[in-house]
């Protein structure tokens, strides 16, 4: 097939998780489930935070940004399968592929820069109480998320761009669930060595920075935690960190696996199971994680959804 400009290009094919028609069916099921279940879980712990004056504070800031986060991160990619699976259909048009990628690499990399501000959160409640509420005042939590959001938004913007440049072969078929910028730029029949620069080159600046940010914080939490006299002391203090930990862990272990999976096979089976851990069940599981293991949100949980009986008995 010969190469097409970008802008004889009508829609890419995106071939989905499954060729097995018998298949559909089920994979609509599970991932409307988990979809559903995910941007609930999520919408329950903002509004929970948003409700109760005691999670007015930084951590529940940070983590409520990280929720809303996590439902735009799902939305990206799962709608848009779910209707092509309902309709029969694997087309995506070129400009909604590129409008895919750009939201995806925009709410993937929020969540990793998000989790590496509550690192540095965690740190400074452990390190330096006395002077928490004097650091981590509401306008320095206000500029680091909206820093975070000018910042990506601009590193996906050049990712999005850099697809503009590249040619494709019309009706191009994708062996993804969505437009995800390796599997795309790979096919491209025109040059794409610049895009792979800026490509990898952006993966570790985004993937060792915020992790090096993460790492630094809890050396020191872990360094004051042993300085702390008292074992209940110390239980009292790692407990706060506990959530954020299995979350940053989730994280950066799916991410790695989406990178091994990529990067040392040829078939996009196992680099499409690792991107669903990635961008599915991730964001799935950390409204549960901080749930089950934080009793404030346990609290706010059950006072959220009490209130509207409890305002319904009083004449």
């Amino acid at each position: 097939m010969e190469p097409s400009n970008n802008t004889e290009i009508s829609q890419f094919l995106l071939l989905g998780l499954s060729k097995e028609e018998e298949l559909q069916f089920l994979i609509f099921g599970l991932f409307l489930s988990m979809y559903l279940i995910t941007v609930f879980r999520n919408l329950l712990i903002i509004l929970a935070v948003s409700s109760d004056s005691h999670l007015h504070t930084p951590m529940y800031f940070f983590l409520s940004n990280l929720s809303f986060v996590d439902i735009c991160f799902t939305s990206t990619t799962i709608p848009k399968m779910l209707w092509n699976i309902q309709t029969q259909s694997k087309g995506i048009t070129y400009e909604g592929c590129i409008t895919q990628i750009y939201f995806y690499i925009l709410f993937a990399d929020l969540d990793d820069i998000l989790l590496s501000v509550m690192a540095y959160d965690r740190y400074v409640a452990i390190c330096h109480p006395l002077h928490y509420t004097v650091i981590m005042s509401p306008r320095l939590c206000g500029l680091l998320v909206l820093i975070s959001w000018v910042l990506i938004a601009f590193h996906s913007l050049l990712h999005s761009l850099m697809v503009l440049r590249l040619s494709f072969c019309p009706e191009m078929q994708i062996p993804h669930f969505f437009c995800e910028l390796s599997q795309v730029v790979q096919l491209a029949t025109s040059d794409n060595f610049l895009n792979n620069i800026v490509m990898y080159f952006a993966a570790v600046l985004m993937g060792v920075g915020p992790f090096a940010c993460i790492l630094y914080s809890y050396s020191k939490i872990v360094s004051c935690i042993c300085k702390i006299s008292s074992s209940q002391g110390r239980y009292k203090a790692f407990s706060t960190c506990v959530s954020h930990l299995l979350v940053v862990s989730l994280f950066y272990f799916t991410a790695l696996g989406v990178y091994l999976s990529s990067a040392a096979t040829h078939t996009s089976h196992s680099s499409t199971i690792a991107s669903v851990m990635y961008s599915v069940v991730t964001p799935l599981l950390n409204p549960f994680i901080y749930s089950l293991r934080n009793q404030d949100i346990k609290g706010a949980l059950k006072r959220f959804y009490f209130m509207p009986r409890l305002k319904g008995q009083i004449p």
